[in-house]
């Protein structure tokens, strides 16, 4: 029996994971949580999955965590200062463990886009090469939820705020991403990389129409120079290097469409259309 471990599994994209592989015939029992805080994953217990401690900021957690471990889905950590430190420290275990395959989640085209938010997918990605383990990138784009958790705000003000111009993004749900690195785990010979985005690559500006439609209300989108939205996010209390990243992101959606959808990896992996964005809204509003 294959030994399929996910970090961060009860975080918002590995619980989906997990989630995922039970629905595609995967023994609970043949699954590890590979959790920072394992009293948080009871759930997960009871539905006989393998609940393990793995702090990558104790990486003396890390041994246990991947002990007989066979294949280990690396979901990236949200700690933008300290996340390489953490992957390396993962990497590293997976290694000593024996581990025979590694999927990283990173970002699209990773290893050539222009965005702030790459550089520690970049090389993490480089490590990971570097290691010798056997791997798979899972270049993910942009998540709908990104948008989608804006929705209190939105209705409040009537707009969403950004710096992407009529650049597309080509969003999927974390529910599709998950899918798709379910289907990476339990595949046999899977490739080196992944560039996943939705279908249907959409506007700012189309994004606020649907959403406006569906609330019954009217929405907009209100694009600020990248400098405002800093100063803007910063004021509303976001940290103002994180502010930074954001409109840094948005400025390269606008001027080089750095998250439209490269291909078909996505919807070939979970093999069916991805989640249009009038289902995820739907779902949203509904939520």
């Amino acid at each position: 029996m294959t030994t399929i471990a996910v970090t961060g599994a009860t975080g918002h994209l590995g619980r989906l994971v997990v989630d995922a592989l039970i629905s595609r015939g995967v023994e609970p029992g043949s699954i590890v949580a590979a959790v920072r805080s394992p009293e948080k994953a009871a759930g997960l217990l009871a539905r006989g999955v393998q609940v393990r401690e793995a702090d990558f900021d104790r990486p003396e957690t890390l041994a246990g965590a991947f002990a007989g471990v066979d294949k280990l889905l690396l979901i990236s950590t949200s700690d933008p200062g300290n996340r390489l430190n953490q992957h390396t420290a993962a990497i590293e275990a997976a290694k000593a463990a024996g581990v025979g395959f590694v999927a990283y989640t990173s970002i699209l085209r990773a290893d050539t886009t222009p965005v702030l938010l790459a550089a520690d997918h970049k090389a993490t990605e480089a490590i990971l090469a570097a290691s010798g383990l056997a791997h798979s990138f899972l270049r993910n784009g942009w998540y709908f939820e990104n948008y989608t958790a804006q929705l209190p705000t939105v209705r409040a003000t009537g707009a969403f705020l950004g710096s992407a111009g009529e650049g597309r993004i080509a969003a999927a749900t974390r529910a599709d991403y998950a899918e798709a690195a379910a289907a990476v785990l339990v595949l046999e010979g899977p490739k080196a990389v992944y560039e996943l985005g939705g279908d249907q690559p959409f506007t700012m500006a189309e994004l606020a129409a649907e959403v406006g439609t569906q609330i019954g209300a009217p929405i907009g989108y209100s694009d600020v120079p990248a400098e405002k939205l800093v100063e803007i996010l910063s004021g509303a209390g976001v940290p103002e290097g994180f502010a930074a990243i954001l409109a840094d992101t948005d400025v390269h959606i606008r001027e080089n469409g750095a998250l439209d959808n490269p291909g078909t990896d996505l919807r070939d992996l979970i093999g069916r259309p991805t989640t249009p964005l009038s289902d995820a809204v739907a779902e949203a509003v509904k939520a």
